[in-house]
């Protein structure tokens, strides 16, 4: 899975986008984020902080978990 595919697949499970971030960077407030730096990174950026930081050598894993952990803001 890609970003990109992760984003469709957000928009088709209608999970709102104010709850996440994907591939803008930076720390906004109170988001869930993907990005990618040296490696992939998965974290809840809240105050200025990257929160419950997971790292990942793969793009694909990186989407895999952070689809995981948007599932539970599904309305479809």
């Amino acid at each position: 899975m890609t970003a990109a595919q992760l984003e469709k697949e957000l928009e088709m499970m209608e999970i709102p986008n104010e709850l996440y971030s994907i591939m803008v960077g930076g720390l906004p407030n109170e988001k869930l984020c993907l990005v990618k730096e040296d490696t992939w990174q998965v974290y809840y950026s809240e105050r200025g902080n990257k929160s419950g930081l997971k790292v990942f050598e793969t793009e694909s894993e990186a989407c895999e978990f952070f689809l995981r952990k948007m599932k539970r803001y599904a309305t479809k």
